[in-house]
């Protein structure tokens, strides 16, 4: 059986290329005596073999590079970087995955240039109209899926719909999630509150044959009531980023605390375990990234300021993927529900 090739972008993200290839080369330390892989590092070639040379005691075997000679800044400008985009590493990743090189590719760069790129390259699944973001956050009964968190600024209800039914398909086939709660974000949790979207999106979630709860206020995401959270992407990258400002903060102030007198040094030495399993269920690392539900190809993107674990996790994510046949499952899913879809009724 032939490997399966993942693309990563060497250049891709605020610590790029040192730290995407230590978490590739984590990867592969980890997976010595997997032979079902192989990474592609699409990036400089110069400055990869140059990163590469820190690291011995792993199988280069597993590494393949695909020069690329430009590479897109995080905060670059659409039109800046479309023009010059051919010799991209971002691209170039994306086209080994649109010519079947690669199954699936990773990366942690100007996420409005992955997503532009991938909707334009590798284009929308049949049946889908706008591709979504999907991230797993922790809560406190375990880990639920928020869609969309920055994929489209402007959703229609029937998009929302989409986005629930690719979200449910990712649960059941990665986690193993059968027939998972799915709760749609709003300001209320009676079916009245709410904007036109969300009032007309509730409408539509509850006549489909799934588990659909109802809403979910912003403060009870976290509990964990529901495995799948519904979101136009606007809402949703801002509660994201909320959300994770609010981790950096509490995190910050918890040290500053710890480290005030010694009474607080005394407590944390006998609370250091259970902090240390709080702080890795609240790191974005321990997730690898966002899928990009909805185009034709696995496309994992990372935070900005991924370390090698997030890198590491992310390729993880992108092999589980492509193992289990995701793609292929939310393709038969949103084609048997197609006509369903289509039938809904706008009240």
């Amino acid at each position: 059986m032939e490997p399966v090739k993942i693309a990563v972008d060497a250049m891709g993200g605020d610590h790029a290329p040192g730290i995407v290839i230590e978490g590739v080369v984590d990867y592969i330390r980890e997976n010595s005596h997997d032979d079902s892989y192989r990474i592609i590092l699409v990036g400089k070639e110069k400055e990869i073999q140059k990163e590469l040379k820190k690291y011995k005691n792993f199988r280069r075997d597993r590494l393949e590079i695909v020069d690329a000679l430009e590479e897109i800044s995080m905060k670059e400008h659409f039109l800046s970087y479309w023009r010059k985009r051919e010799e991209t590493s971002i691209k170039k990743a994306i086209d080994l995955v649109k010519n079947d090189k690669a199954k699936a590719m990773v990366s942690a760069g100007n996420t409005g240039a992955v997503m532009a790129m991938a909707k334009t390259i590798l284009g929308s699944m049949k049946n889908i109209d706008r591709p979504a973001l999907a991230i797993m956050i922790p809560t406190l009964k375990g880990n639920s899926l928020l869609v969309d968190v920055g994929a489209n600024t402007d959703s229609k209800p029937h998009n929302l719909v989409q986005f629930a039914m690719m979200g449910k398909v990712y649960l059941e086939s990665i986690y193993g999630i059968e027939n998972p709660r799915i709760a749609l974000m709003n300001i209320g949790e009676e079916e009245v509150k709410g904007n036109e979207l969300t009032k007309a999106t509730h409408n539509l979630l509850k006549q489909l044959e799934i588990n659909f709860i109802g809403n979910v206020e912003g403060r009870d995401v976290y509990i964990g009531e529901a495995d799948l959270i519904v979101t136009d992407g606007f809402t949703g990258n801002v509660a994201l980023k909320i959300s994770e400002g609010v981790v950096d903060v509490m995190l910050s102030m918890l040290k500053r605390e710890i480290m005030s007198n010694i009474f607080s040094k005394i407590g944390f030495f006998f609370l250091k375990k259970s902090l240390k399993r709080i702080k890795k269920k609240l790191d974005y690392a321990e997730y690898g990234g966002a899928l990009l539900l909805g185009v034709n190809g696995i496309v994992i993107i990372g935070h900005g300021g991924s370390n090698a674990k997030a890198i590491k996790n992310a390729i993880s994510l992108s092999y589980k993927f492509v193992s289990e046949k995701v793609l292929e499952k939310i393709s038969q899913e949103i084609g048997k529900m197609k006509k369903t879809i289509k039938e809904l009724k706008y009240v």
